[in-house]
């Protein structure tokens, strides 16, 4: 069986640690932008009509 060398193994797993922060960042952000809408149709002026 073919050994890793360490400095590889530490790269990959560095990576993969921030691809899955990234996941989450992206997940937050997504939440942020979804409540961000929620809120300024609360308070959109009940006048203005949607377009579509």
């Amino acid at each position: 069986m073919q050994t890793i060398a360490k400095e590889y193994l530490l790269l990959f797993n560095t990576l993969t640690d921030a691809e899955e922060t990234l996941h989450k960042l992206e997940a937050r952000l997504m939440e942020a932008q979804r409540q961000a809408e929620e809120l300024f149709m609360e308070n959109a002026d009940p006048g203005i009509q949607n377009p579509d």
